[in-house]
């Protein structure tokens, strides 16, 4: 399936810019990077941290950095859990927005994880990718409102396929049940209209 033919859902989980009046020192806005860029960003922002000297920070500044490190492992573990719930539904990795911490270092504050929640060809198919799309939803332990959001559809998708599903065995088990053309004459009037059925006496 290519991607022009998938719909798209994003599971966000954005949170607050933490904001320290020191010097300017602390992060201004935050910046959206992939998941693999971002790791090497940190890394690099680490390294830079730890040459300035952490002792430095105030006091206000190194509680800034606790909330910050405090944000980046919390939004990174809720963006891993959609992702090893969504399997191969996820479109893509876990991409994250960041702020610059008072000590270099640039901490995830938000991020998202993009996922193909389009039906699939059969009804059967859509209730799996429906429970799969709500699993993936709902799998962080503090679901943000469009996460809910997501879920919600995946349960109408899931409610509809159920129906049509039904649909498609009621068809099947009245078409089974349905005497053919003969079978209803037969009914009705008794083989042959009620008449002798005609032979035919061939002679040598």
């Amino acid at each position: 399936m290519s991607d022009l033919d998938i719909d798209v859902a994003v599971f966000n989980f954005d949170g607050p810019c933490f904001q320290v009046d020191a010097g300017g020192r602390a992060g201004g806005d935050a910046e959206a990077e992939p998941a693999g860029a971002a790791e090497s960003t940190q890394s690099t922002q680490t390294a830079k941290g730890k040459q300035t000297g952490q002792s430095e920070l105030s006091e206000e500044e190194t509680a800034a950095v606790r909330k910050l490190k405090a944000r980046d492992t919390q939004v990174r573990a809720h963006e891993a859990a959609h992702l090893a719930a969504a399997g191969g539904l996820a479109v893509s990795g876990a991409s994250f927005s960041f702020q610059r911490g008072p000590d270099g270092v640039n901490y995830a504050i938000g991020g998202e994880v993009s996922i193909d929640v389009s039906p699939g060809r059969t009804p059967q198919e859509t209730l799996g990718r429906a429970r799969t799309i709500q699993a993936a939803a709902l799998a962080p332990a503090d679901p943000s409102g469009q996460d809910l959001a997501v879920a919600a559809q995946a349960r109408q998708m899931e409610q509809e396929a159920r129906a049509e599903l039904a649909r498609e065995q009621t068809d099947e088990r009245n078409a089974e049940r349905s005497p053919t053309t003969r079978e209803r004459l037969a009914n009705a009037y008794g083989p042959y209209g009620g008449k002798p059925a005609p032979t035919l006496s061939l002679y040598a």
